[in-house]
């Protein structure tokens, strides 16, 4: 939220457009928790191993999340690149797999999915957002039996082995929990 309000000025000014993100619902993530950190494990979590279907379309909302998040969060800087790469093609996996329509926002898709999820859950029946699904009755078909997800089940692997390494490099740096000691990481 800070680094948008940063780049605010900017945007005013003419210079740059701020790119689409996406808020979670209060219901996305445990309420003490970093939400990019548990969309990055509970994602890989879920795509990595044989997932309920609302558990998986959680896990494509989440990832809807991240591919907008790392546009603009600065914490997204000390990932690896490619990340952001395999993000984009989970996201593009994620769409068409359920024929969401070209040009849908991330929030709308994100939203979407959270929905469809909680129906799921709740035993009722999902309720498709006009203009969102390109062919809704398959769409419907879709999201009540995902897809094998390969590139969604990648890019998460991914971002979860760079969360662990960037905390590693912190924590060797010492940073909290480093054997540097302290909480306010390497001091000369």
């Amino acid at each position: 939220m800070l680094t948008a309000a940063l780049l605010w000025p900017l945007a005013a000014c003419g210079m740059a457009e701020l790119p689409p993100t996406v808020r979670l619902p209060a219901d996305a993530i445990p309420a003490v928790a970093d939400p990019m950190r548990s969309a990055i494990l509970g994602s890989a979590y879920t795509f990595g191993r044989a997932s309920a279907p609302s558990a998986k379309l959680r896990a494509a909302a989440l990832v809807e999340f991240m591919a907008a998040d790392y546009r603009w969060g600065l914490r997204w800087s000390e990932y690896t690149p490619i990340t952001g790469l395999a993000l984009d093609a989970a996201r593009d996996e994620i769409r068409a797999a359920f024929g969401v329509a070209p040009g849908a926002s991330p929030q709308a898709v994100a939203d979407g999915l959270f929905g469809a999820s909680r129906a799921l859950e709740r035993g009722d029946a999902i309720f498709l957002p006009p203009g969102l699904f390109i062919e809704p009755a398959q769409s419907l078909a879709r999201l009540t039996a995902p897809p094998d997800l390969p590139a969604s089940r990648h890019a998460t692997a991914l971002a979860e082995r760079e969360l662990h390494r960037v905390d590693g490099d912190r924590q060797s740096a010492g940073g909290p929990g480093g054997p540097g000691g302290g909480s306010g990481g390497a001091h000369p």
